[in-house]
């Protein structure tokens, strides 16, 4: 069963109330089992345009990411993150190629 990502690009304009999502989102993701590559780092853009973040978060499964972004405790999160934000996020299907 393949793994999901979510993959997003965010501009954040107050990082104090970034830090509450932040808090908000820890539930759902422990119990989603998400573990993160990339939280927001150094990063040089190459080609076109990105937000000010990028941050990834790899789930078990595929149904694990959509169930996380589903649920009503990160739907709480969203909530208190999209005063204070503008951004891009997909849900995508982790390749399984030998």
């Amino acid at each position: 069963m393949p793994k999901g990502y979510w993959v997003a690009h965010v501009d954040v304009s107050d990082p104090q109330i970034y830090e509450d999502y932040k808090a908000a989102n820890a539930a759902p993701f422990a119990e989603y089992g998400a573990r993160f590559v990339v939280r927001g780092g150094a990063q040089t853009v190459r080609e076109g345009q990105v937000r000010m973040r990028t941050v990834v978060i790899e789930f078990p499964t595929i149904e694990a990411a959509y169930a996380c972004y589903d649920s009503d405790a990160y739907q709480a999160a969203i909530a208190i993150r999209s005063p204070i934000s503008e951004g891009d996020m997909v849900i995508v299907e982790g390749y399984e190629g030998a």
